[in-house]
């Protein structure tokens, strides 16, 4: 049968693990439960969502001190904070958004135009082109020399393909902004985990020295009541 230990705050009964030890609570977070419950010593085991609640709210308050109101993103920290979630994802394993038969044309155009292939087979074609119209069909050459067909073809080309590469950059920008959200709430949450970490370890240390001064004393106190003893059997 699992131990149970009255909680100091809420007065019920509860499971000794879902209690912790106020001992080891940072202060800051103990002075938002003693805000919340001014009939509270400050001592004693407390439930583990009454100190989730507190540390919610000190995180809450500290991100607003610092940048004002929370947004979407911060409240969504918070939260993860509170329920503690992991929020460490790998963009690429997530099921991607549907998309429509332009947008993937777009995606494969824009592929095929920035790439090796594309630029050697249309050096290639233009080459051809030149060639047929300069030295095999000089007198029959559907496109002599400027060769303003080939200028208007090449026009027509830019013209459709600019269009579809920012197409592709647009939806490739959209990703990029996801995988920055994404960023900034892991980031914001290991600073606000590290800083609440830091107090917590600051005030272990102190409760820490504070228990070592008080069990110096008492072996000085031990000592002297040693020394008395010895100085009064010596006398007799």
């Amino acid at each position: 049968m699992d131990k149970t230990i009255i909680c100091a705050i809420s007065k019920k009964e509860y499971s000794a693990h879902l209690l912790s030890d106020t001992n080891f609570v940072g202060e800051k977070i103990k002075a938002v439960l003693k805000k919340q419950y001014s009939d509270w010593n400050g001592s004693g085991f407390v439930f583990n969502e009454i100190i989730n609640k507190a540390r919610t709210e000190y995180i809450t308050g500290l991100i607003a001190a610092e940048r004002g109101e929370l947004d979407k993103l911060d409240k969504e920290v918070v939260a993860s904070i509170a329920n503690a979630d992991l929020m460490s994802r790998d963009v690429y394993l997530e099921k991607p958004e549907p998309i429509t038969f332009g947008e993937r044309l777009a995606d494969k155009v824009a592929a095929f135009g920035g790439s090796w292939r594309f630029i050697i087979l249309f050096g290639v074609v233009i080459f051809f082109w030149i060639v047929i119209n300069v030295l095999l069909l000089i007198d029959r050459s559907f496109d002599p020399y400027p060769f303003i067909l080939l200028n208007l073809v090449l026009s027509c080309l830019a013209a459709l393909q600019a269009p579809v590469i920012m197409m592709s950059q647009n939806r490739q920008e959209a990703k990029d902004r996801i995988r920055s959200k994404k960023d900034y709430k892991i980031n914001l949450k290991a600073e606000l985990e590290i800083r609440l970490l830091n107090e917590k370890i600051d005030h272990m240390l102190m409760h820490q020295h504070q228990r070592l001064f008080e069990i110096q004393q008492i072996q000085i106190e031990m000592m002297e009541e040693i020394v008395k003893k010895l100085e009064g059997s010596g006398k007799q």
